[in-house]
């Protein structure tokens, strides 16, 4: 691993079901491999600066619970995308379907100003709910 590369202080480490199915998910929006192991089944995902580690379900897993599926309940993970249309195309391709349909959305970030996103939420093969943004700006708060 090339030690200049860079290392978010904080990635979620997913546990999925079956790794293959949930690296077609990720590739298909434009995440990479930075690398993986085969012993537990593993791989570290990268977009831009946004990380993501994925593990395959084992009996060594740390779980501290039974997993009931949809996984993941309680979060959604924003991953902001420079052409979010792009994405919502490469996911349908695959059959995926939207939990909530693309929308601009304003999020007031101080009494005088907003900043928007393009945004649509889905869910992976484990049912972790994925939102993808692309950011529009800033503007008065009017």
């Amino acid at each position: 691993m090339d030690e200049d590369q860079y290392w978010n202080p904080l990635v979620p480490e997913l546990t999925v079901s079956n790794l293959e199915a949930s690296l077609r998910f990720y590739e298909a929006v434009g995440f990479t491999i930075r690398f993986r192991r085969e012993q537990p089944a593993f791989a570290y995902l990268e977009l831009g600066q946004a990380q993501l580690m994925l593990e395959q379900e084992h009996p060594h897993g740390w779980n501290v619970e039974p997993l009931d599926r949809p996984l993941g309940r309680g979060i959604n993970f924003q991953v902001e995308v420079a052409d979010v249309e792009a994405v919502r195309s490469a996911l349908w391709l695959l059959g995926v379907t939207a939990f909530r349909e693309m929308e601009d959305t304003w999020y007031p970030v101080s009494r005088t100003h907003q900043e928007g996103q393009r945004e649509f939420l889905v869910q992976d093969p484990d049912g972790y709910l994925m939102r993808f943004a692309q950011y529009l700006g800033r503007r008065s708060a009017a």
